[in-house]
């Protein structure tokens, strides 16, 4: 069987390539095509439990979605979650093989790269077009040595690459230009055209910037993608600040605030309440006090003991303590869950320098971090009149004490997950993608303070969203010189 393998570059990171693939995906899909998206190597602490049990990029699961097959991690062979500024765990095929710094990952690409053609080399035996994203940016000099990621791959399996660049962020031209000015001569050859992304105005303004482009590179632009306003789908890595819902007639919202600490995890967990109507939702990073709010999640992260130091070097104790005297809510989700307790233990340095950090002590538990991850995708009932909760778990803890005695949710297989306080007022779990079921979300909201909260359909929100994306791109794109023969 032919093969189509199409790989999507950007100039920069978050260019749009992720949500490219998304789209280019939903289109096949739409027309037939039995298509996978494929990442070969991902840097990002947002991540999946996929069907086969590995852990793969969020991104990737997306896309799974947009393409309707199951999210398995040959779609991510190669994922990289940092530890530090200066190490990350490098995930293989779904599994941790280790934490490494630059120079020795350097040396394990060899490895890494093998992982990356086993996994193509099984999603060629059942797709008809395999939709590729690159990492970052295909011109960094200094990461171009054994790149698996960008050029590299392609290269390796012979394929054409598409472009993208983000024109909301200023230099677009100066992006492209710069870019294939840095590749080599096969490299560049390789390149069939461009996408521009995020373009405001009228685009008759933009035309002779784009008629340049064309005869200076000899190359097409191959579309215009508009801004578009609301579409909010699961992140790679960057936080989006922007709300994606109309605000809700009548009560006042409820004012979520989600600290950033620097090791943040998973914080599309907080998507369906970025785009729902009754929720005024707040990223608060170092630079920002914290404001008044109704809830405070405290969300996952990589390196719990270092961010809950980070928590504390910036007065956050003392502003909770203050919020729960007040009558207000506190969640903890995976690490948020450790922190709450008495203890976080790292005997075994899986996090960072070995040893123990106390918690902040509103919950009688204690977590000892230990080598092998918990990996798995759950369905339960919160104890929040029995809504229907479904999840994935991805944590090294093992968390023990009292307060399991008081879960926050059932699962199906029978295991209690997490712990509410005494009063109610503080809860903790480690299911991510908790607000994901409309029933959930729903009892989680009315707990935090609505009365009677507005039900939305996260996951038709998402199915209508990568629709929209394919809409635009089928209507804003050169789709036969874009996807080729």
């Amino acid at each position: 069987m032919s093969v189509q393998t199409l790989m999507v570059q950007g100039t920069t990171s978050d260019a749009g390539k992720s949500t490219l693939v998304a789209g280019l995906c939903r289109v096949l899909r739409r027309r037939g095509v039995r298509v996978a998206p494929f990442k070969p190597q991902n840097m990002a602490l947002n991540s999946a439990v996929g069907t086969d049990g590995g852990e793969l990029g969020r991104a990737q699961a997306l896309q799974a979605q947009a393409a309707g097959i199951p999210a398995t991690t040959d779609l991510n062979p190669v994922l990289l979650k940092p530890a530090t500024d200066e190490r990350c765990q490098v995930i293989i095929h779904g599994r941790a093989v280790g934490e490494m710094g630059a120079w020795r990952y350097h040396e394990f690409k060899r490895v890494a790269l093998e992982a990356v053609l086993t996994s193509y080399r099984r999603l060629r035996e059942s797709y008809e077009v395999i939709v590729v994203e690159g990492a970052g940016s295909p011109a960094e000099i200094n990461l171009r040595q054994g790149d698996i990621a960008n050029m590299g791959f392609a290269e390796a399996v012979d394929c054409q690459v598409v472009l993208i660049a983000d024109i909301d962020r200023g230099g677009v031209f100066a992006h492209i230009v710069g870019t294939l000015a840095l590749l080599s001569e096969s490299e560049r050859n390789r390149v069939r055209g461009f996408i521009i992304n995020r373009f405001r105005g009228d685009l008759s303004l933009l035309q002779p910037g784009l008629d340049w482009l064309e005869q200076h590179t000899g190359k097409p632009v191959l579309g215009v993608l508009p801004y578009l306003h609301g579409l909010h789908l699961d992140a790679e890595d960057a936080i989006s600040r922007e709300s994606c819902a109309a605000p809700h007639s009548g009560a006042d919202r409820l004012r979520i605030v989600v600290p950033v600490v620097p090791r943040i995890s998973n914080h599309t967990d907080f998507e369906p309440l970025a785009a729902h109507p009754e929720v005024e939702l707040r990223y608060i990073d170092a630079a920002t006090p914290p404001p008044p709010a109704d809830l405070v999640i405290l969300p996952g992260s990589k390196s719990v003991r270092a961010d809950l130091a980070w928590l504390r070097a910036r007065g956050w104790p003392e502003y909770l303590e203050k919020h729960l005297r007040y009558g207000g809510r506190v969640l903890g989700i995976c690490g948020g869950l450790q922190m709450l307790g008495r203890a976080i233990a790292d005997p075994e340095g899986i996090e960072g320098a070995p040893g123990e950090s106390p918690g902040l002590g509103w919950l009688d538990l204690t977590t000892v971090l230990q080598p092998g991850k918990q990996l798995r995708n759950v369905t339960g009932h919160l104890q929040l009149g029995g809504a229907r909760v479904r999840g994935y778990e991805i944590h090294a803890g093992r968390t023990h004490g009292p307060g399991l005695a008081r879960p926050a949710a059932l699962l199906d297989d029978g295991t209690p997950d997490g712990a509410i306080s005494a009063d109610g007022h503080i809860m903790a779990t480690y299911l991510h993608g908790l607000f994901e079921e409309t029933a959930a979300c729903t009892a989680l909201l009315r707990w935090a303070g609505l009365s009677a909260p507005v039900q939305v359909d996260h996951a038709a929100r998402r199915e209508q969203a990568l629709d929209r994306l394919a809409d635009t791109i089928e209507r804003e794109c050169d789709l036969e010189a874009l996807l080729g023969s």
